[in-house]
């Protein structure tokens, strides 16, 4: 698989690419299918039906890699969370932790209630070509945490925040729950068939670059260490969104997701001489066929002679046109092919 291959840094035809978002609202396909599940829980609970979206990517963009369609917040949510998805302003918990005997309302051994993914990846790895790698995912603790206090999004992230400073070793207990919970939902994930596995962490850059270190790094590493002792053969993507000081990421991780806000020379220089890098166009640059090949031709040219996967900075946008998003994959497949 040359998605593999890109992980592990080994020479690769040309560089490959998936991207983030990937099965997702700018597709006719998946708003169809979605409709038909009724809503967007019950489209993660349905094994048939997640299958079905995660595969069409591949038959529309002809990306190298499938990611797992399903939602970072099912962890929380099989914990114990009330989620919801609310129109025009997204995932909400009705229940939030708000303060340290509420971690007595989470329940552990979540991994157990979460078949529907694991039948999931099942059904995709058995549809998906052989030469197409599945990649699996998780949010990583920082970010379900946040969400689990503030009980949805957050511009300030005030309540979450009082807490890091405030409550430390609430929050330290509250992050190592949800650590241990997202380890085994990882392994049963691998166990089930993915051939790689990212970890998300949405809210990286909510926090000031040392406290994230200890309130959010620690634990990917955490993550990873686990993984890696039990699993050595399967790659690991890190991706903590628009982190600065980028040569204090280190960790047993394969690769580094770069947003599109961090200058993909500066996460070169830091980071390629020990984690393959991946991304970091701007989604906005889908619009434009004009502006999508300058962005592809000066990532290619940044990223020259390095191992490198393609993505987007960040996820498809719902709005863009899937032809653009087609366009795209062609050309950083042909721009990018050796010899």
């Amino acid at each position: 698989m040359i998605f593999i291959d890109a992980c592990l840094k080994k020479e690769t035809e040309y560089t490959p690419i998936w991207i983030m978002r990937q099965a997702g609202r700018y597709l006719p396909e998946y708003m169809a299918t979605r409709a038909e599940a009724g809503d967007f829980i019950s489209l993660c609970k349905n094994p048939k039906l997640a299958c079905e979206v995660t595969l069409q990517p591949i038959d529309i963009l002809g990306v190298d890699a499938a990611i797992l369609f399903s939602d970072i917040l099912v962890v929380p949510m099989e914990m114990g969370l009330d989620l919801s998805f609310v129109k025009n302003k997204g995932p909400v918990f009705a229940n939030p932790i708000l303060k340290e005997s509420d971690l007595d309302r989470l329940e552990g051994d979540s991994q157990d209630r979460l078949t529907y993914v694991y039948d999931a990846i099942s059904m995709i790895r058995e549809q998906l070509s052989k030469d197409k790698a599945l990649i699996g995912f998780a949010g990583a603790p920082w970010t379900l945490v946040t969400y689990m206090v503030e009980g949805e999004g957050s511009k300030t992230y005030n309540r979450v925040k009082r807490e890091v400073y405030e409550n430390p070793a609430f929050m330290h207990k509250l992050l190592q729950l949800v650590t241990d919970e997202v380890i085994k939902y990882v392994e049963r994930q691998i166990e089930a068939g993915v051939d790689a596995i990212q970890i998300f962490d949405s809210w990286a850059n909510a926090l000031e670059s040392d406290v994230y270190l200890e309130f959010g790094w620690s634990y990917i590493k955490q993550i990873c260490d686990k993984i890696k002792a039990k699993y050595p053969h399967i790659p690991i993507i890190a991706f903590p969104k628009g982190v600065s000081n980028l040569e204090k990421y280190d960790g047993n991780f394969d690769v580094f997701g770069v947003h599109w806000s961090t200058p993909l020379d500066e996460a070169r220089d830091a980071l390629s001489d020990r984690y393959t890098l991946q991304g970091n166009l701007e989604p906005a640059r889908i619009y434009s066929k004009e502006r999508i090949k300058e962005g592809v031709e000066s990532i290619l040219e940044t990223m020259k002679g390095k191992n490198h996967i393609f993505n987007l900075g960040h996820g498809m946008i719902p709005d863009l046109k899937p032809e653009n998003a087609k366009y795209l994959v062609e050309l950083v497949q042909k721009m990018s092919k050796r010899g």
